[in-house]
């Protein structure tokens, strides 16, 4: 009994030297700038809804405006993170930042004089393209630091769980606050906090001194735009499908709460399920080494399956709530793991383009998936808008099974005079290029 303590004191002492190690790379202000920086992406899909919704009197035209946000953020992502993989984190994000904190002020004035829906669109659209991608690019810069300090794959693994911590946290926050100031004031106030806020941590992570370490590796690595296998193009699709899972999700509880009587309960039934995540998401620093990259994604996409089908036959507000959080303990889980793979398959010259990537592919995934599954469930039930969610977590799972990521090349992270040579995980599979 007393070994059985000692192991486990000794393992809790690890996961907490892990995580301090982690926030020691930036130093702590910067993880606490980039988590600000990111509340801004979570709270503007809601609060444009809400704002549009309320100055048009529409919902369709609300659902339109908000829709090409999100199609502004799943293009623009991975140009701005191509951009600073060329350029350079610095330049990339205060530009993005100015941008952006002006074409939202500008979404609110233009919903508040009442424009016509195509002017309006158009300023969304700005909105989405310019989101300075601040949570891509804090991943991709611990990344590189925690790289060129030949840091093993325990302490890449807990930067990653935390990063992916941080996500989960804000689009939870994020529409809390939103529903906050709208019950305070106006949908308007919070937009115009968004931007506020995007304005003074943007440019805060932009100018923070880990921004310029970057510089030389980003400009050498660039130098050769080598092509990505199969593999990487395989998890931008699993993330994808993620986000549908999301959008799936966000329409059925919302649609079954208000077949319920209780349309109040949907937002904290989401939150739930994100609280749940982030749980998981902070837990897999503790997930032994030997477990590989690939058996993780393995086992959280068939957690996906098993625990997204009890939502088909979910009838009660107290079942919902159990069962999107048990779902959350393999959401984090597998986007952590997305992420850990596409770090080891992708040159250093092209990590920030591919973590943005795979984040516009969950705000693609899951606009698209909200507009189908909402139809569906108005058109018959809320199980229907579940299927899909169910349904994307298959093609997760047969996507994990069916890809055996590899990378045979050599990759450089060149910052200082560091280079770092590895294989990514299951040398015996097989890559294919795209």
């Amino acid at each position: 009994m007393a070994g059985e303590n000692a192991r486990g004191t000794g393992a809790l002492a690890a996961y907490r030297e892990s995580y301090r190690e982690a926030i020691a790379l930036t130093g702590p202000v910067l993880p606490v700038v980039s988590f600000l920086g990111r509340l801004p992406l979570a709270m503007c899909q809601l609060g444009t809804l809400l704002l549009v919704a309320e100055t048009s009197g529409s919902l369709g035209t609300a659902g339109l405006v908000g829709g090409a946000l999100a199609a502004g953020q799943t293009v623009g992502g991975p140009l701005l993170g191509r951009a600073a993989d060329r350029r350079g984190q610095r330049l990339v994000v205060l530009g993005a930042t100015l941008v952006n904190a002006v074409a939202v002020t500008a979404l609110v004035l233009a919903a508040l004089a009442r424009v016509e829906t195509l002017p309006l669109a158009l300023v969304a659209v700005v909105a989405g393209a310019s989101v300075p991608q601040i949570g891509p690019m804090s991943r991709t810069r611990t990344l590189a630091l925690a790289r060129r300090k030949g840091a093993g794959e325990r302490l890449v693994g807990t930067v990653l769980s935390f990063e992916g911590t941080l996500d989960e946290v804000t689009f939870v926050l994020g529409p809390a606050l939103v529903g906050l100031a709208v019950a305070v004031a106006h949908p308007a106030a919070a937009l115009l906090a968004a931007a506020a806020l995007l304005a003074v941590c943007g440019t805060w992570f932009a100018l923070h001194p880990t921004a310029s370490l970057l510089r030389p590796a980003v400009r050498t690595a660039s130098a050769e735009r080598t092509r990505l296998t199969g593999s990487v193009y395989a998890l931008r699709v699993a993330m994808a499908l993620q986000g549908a899972m999301f959008g799936a999700c966000q329409a059925g509880i919302t649609a079954l709460t208000d077949d319920l009587g209780r349309p109040e309960q949907a937002g904290l039934v989401y939150a739930a399920m994100g609280v749940m995540s982030a749980v998981a998401g902070f837990a897999m620093a503790a997930v032994p080494a030997r477990v590989g990259l690939g058996t993780r994604w393995r086992l959280a996409t068939a957690a996906l399956v098993v625990l997204s089908v009890p939502l088909l036959f979910v009838s009660q507000l107290w079942a919902l709530y159990l069962v999107v959080i048990v779902l959350g303990v393999a959401l984090a889980p597998h986007m952590i793991t997305i992420f850990g793979l596409t770090e080891r398959l992708v040159p250093a010259g092209r990590l920030a383009e591919s973590m943005a990537f795979l984040m516009s592919g969950v705000v693609g995934g899951q606009a698209l998936a909200l507009a189908l599954s909402g139809r569906l469930a108005e058109s018959s039930g809320p199980p229907a808008a579940f299927a899909v969610a169910t349904g994307a977590a298959v093609l997760c799972a047969a996507l994990s099974w069916a890809v055996r990521p590899r990378s045979s090349r050599v990759r450089t992270a060149q910052v200082g005079a560091a280079r770092v040579t590895r294989d990514a995980e299951e040398p015996s599979g097989s890559g294919r290029s795209a």
